[in-house]
């Protein structure tokens, strides 16, 4: 997965609240131009009825089933590039999807590849999006310990065990991995709007621990 964000394009946009690519611009004036890459989005559905998987495992093109190391056959199709895992209960949860919009597209398509194997009766039902994952870089280095010391309510640093520092934010409820280069992840968020938000709140506490370097 890239750690790196993109920096904001002054593209000319006739919304005077949202940049083209759906970025609250009051988020932009409160981060330096700087936002988030959503890298993974994680949702599930469920078809409504019992599956054979080893029926389509058998069937299914790029298609795989090992009952003793997973119960779920592993699906991927190309367009979106996305993985699924499906369960034998009807549930499928796909992985890698880089937006809402293509994490539900990929889930209709699995279940359309489910219906085409003598599944006529299933429904495509409860989608739900369970975890966004973002990254972005700050592009300064920062003081981990300190910040850590300031804010141990909310964070763990145990260097030794895990180079970054871990924030969870409570609202909104996003967990933040923050490493020394500048680089954050984010995680656990339920709407883009989150990554945003959860964002533009860090990003005034990292600019108080940016690492100055030392005077020559």
């Amino acid at each position: 997965m890239s750690a790196t964000g993109d920096r904001e394009q002054q593209e000319p946009t006739g919304d005077a609240h949202k940049q083209g690519n759906g970025v609250p611009r009051s988020l932009t004036e409160r981060t330096d131009g700087i936002r988030p890459s959503i890298q993974n989005v994680v949702a599930t559905t469920n078809l409504g009825m019992q599956l054979d998987l080893k029926e389509i495992a058998l069937r299914a093109r790029n298609a795989e089933y090992n009952p003793k190391r997973f119960a779920a056959v592993i699906m991927r199709i190309r367009d979106p590039k996305t993985t699924a895992l499906i369960f034998s209960s009807g549930k499928i949860v796909v992985t890698g999807a880089k937006s809402e919009d293509q994490a539900k597209l990929a889930s209709r398509k699995y279940a359309r590849i489910i219906q085409k194997l003598n599944y006529a009766n299933i429904k495509f039902s409860e989608f739900k999006v369970q975890n966004i994952v973002a990254s972005v870089d700050v592009a300064f280095p920062i003081r981990l310990e300190p910040m850590q010391h300031a804010h141990n309510n909310f964070c763990s640093y145990e260097p030794e065990i895990f180079p970054g520092l871990i924030y969870r934010m409570q609202e909104p409820r996003v967990v933040l991995l923050i490493f020394v280069s500048g680089k954050v992840v984010l995680t656990g968020a339920k709407t883009r709007e989150q990554i945003y938000e959860a964002f533009s709140n860090i990003y005034a506490v990292l600019s108080m621990y940016r690492k100055v370097p030392a005077a020559a």
